[in-house]
């Protein structure tokens, strides 16, 4: 409708970014899950903070939420097994060694 403002009629974009952080091979690992509204992160995951940690005051009230569900927080700290170590395995014959 021609009467709807552009804030109304524009395009919004959520995405989920996970980064691993290899340090020494599997010896010192880091992993980082990235929640970003359009292009702002509000809110992340820091398996050395062991927690979410909001970036924005929406990021903020949103961690304090996950971070009260202990199955939730639990599944998150294991993505550094789960995830980056897995995922390690599978690709160092082709990516390290080479």
């Amino acid at each position: 409708s021609p009467d709807l403002c552009f804030a109304h009629t524009g395009m919004f974009q959520e995405m989920v970014k996970s980064e691993c952080h290899f340090i020494n091979g599997t010896n010192r690992l880091r992993f980082v899950k990235r929640f970003i509204y359009n292009r702002e992160q509000y809110v992340h995951f820091d398996s050395d903070v062991g927690r979410f940690v909001g970036d924005t005051l929406y990021g903020e009230k949103v961690a304090r939420y996950w971070n009260r569900d202990p199955e939730w927080m639990e599944y998150r700290r294991a993505a550094v097994d789960r995830h980056c170590r897995h995922n390690y395995e599978l690709s160092s014959p082709f990516l390290v060694e080479r």
